[in-house]
């Protein structure tokens, strides 16, 4: 346990290596988006697994009036082969009717078990309520489940979900502003007023002085053709340019249930003492000073130097070189066999006690 969580750690520590991505790996076009849609529906041909509700029951009763078959009031067609569900899929943008897109179908019902099922044709509807996308199909079930006389059961995965590769067939388009306008926004992933500012000037740089505007720490506004073709032409070459992005706000991510720690590039410890149980942390800072020969033509220089103290109980102690950060308290806390626990504490007090230069968030 102890090697995993230090493994956790040291991998996602991040370089300080300059390092550039491309404008569409770091900003979303303003009103380019996918939509959300969702439908109610029958899956039929299970092998006794699905469900007896009054709902399922009225569902499969309406399906047979439209075909022309009248089931009599006092009949409640109770069968096992059918099971209510709920169809829920994302409209890519710019999907055109004809092409297809996947859906996932959850039961939401008794049901045990979607294996073997087909999904009998269930409209797809927006926020608007509007039909978008009709689905239909054969399900593919990852997991599986098996029920004993006794009630023993024994399941792997969630076999009450499923998935239609392509299941559903888009209806109608969606509107949006992309071609509208004499300008288009980008929209950063991550809002950041140093990214903003040099997506903007990377772009300037290409097409010219105010071509592009940084609004906020998120959106940049960019002129543009108002042809279609032009503004898709113009946006591939805008893309494809590559920006330095601004380092990350210094964070450490403590994951309670599992014992992983993320600690960001930035994190730095000011001087500070630490008694955990039988551990103690000890942070000093000096000051050097680097006097040139007599000979020499070069200026007096004065250097901090930062040193780090774990004292365990059992007469371990660490000295660490200047310059010395949080990630070197991780690794002095993992010699001495402390667990995932113990540096998760002595974390929260760190930065109770305003040691901890960086933003504390627990999952």
């Amino acid at each position: 346990m102890k090697r995993f969580w230090m493994i956790a750690l040291t991998a996602v520590l991040f370089s300080n290596t300059a390092y550039a991505e491309r404008i569409k790996d770091l900003t979303s076009v303003a009103g380019v988006r996918s939509n959300q849609l969702v439908g109610y529906g029958l899956v039929v041909g299970l092998d006794g697994t699905g469900d007896k509700t009054a709902f399922t029951s009225a569902t499969f009763r309406n399906m047979l009036n439209n075909f022309g078959v009248a089931i009599p009031p006092s009949i409640d067609p109770k069968s096992k082969n059918i099971a209510a569900v709920a169809v829920h899929a994302d409209l890519p943008p710019f999907a055109k009717p004809g092409q297809t897109i996947d859906v996932t179908v959850s039961t939401i019902g008794d049901a045990k078990s979607l294996r073997g099922g087909s999904l009998i044709m269930a409209p797809l509807k927006g926020a608007d309520g509007q039909v978008y996308a009709i689905a239909q199909g054969n399900l593919v079930v990852s997991g599986f489940g098996v029920q004993g006389a006794d009630g023993s059961r024994l399941s792997l995965n969630v076999p009450s979900v499923g998935r239609i590769p392509g299941g559903a067939s888009v209806e109608r388009t969606v509107p949006n502003a992309f071609s509208q306008g004499d300008s288009l926004v980008l929209n950063l992933n991550y809002a950041d007023f140093t990214t903003a500012r040099r997506v903007a000037e990377q772009i300037n740089s290409l097409l010219g002085p105010d071509m592009a505007k940084a609004i906020d720490a998120t959106s940049i506004r960019v002129s543009a053709p108002r042809d279609p073709n032009q503004r898709v032409s113009f946006l591939s070459v805008l893309e494809n340019l590559e920006v330095q992005p601004a380092q990350e706000v210094a964070k450490v991510i403590i994951n309670s249930r599992t014992g992983t720690i993320i600690i960001g590039q930035n994190v730095r410890v000011s001087p500070v003492a630490i008694t955990h149980g039988g551990m103690t942390v000890a942070i000093t800072e000096d000051l050097n000073v680097n006097q040139p020969n007599a000979l020499a033509s070069g200026a007096t220089v004065v250097t901090p130097r930062t040193g780090i103290e774990v004292d365990a109980g059992s007469g371990h102690m660490f000295e660490f070189s200047p310059g010395a950060s949080l990630q070197d308290i991780v690794e002095a806390v993992n010699q001495v066999g402390a667990a995932p626990g113990d540096l998760m504490a002595i974390l929260e007090a760190l930065r109770q006690a305003g040691a901890l230069k960086a933003e504390l968030i627990v999952i």
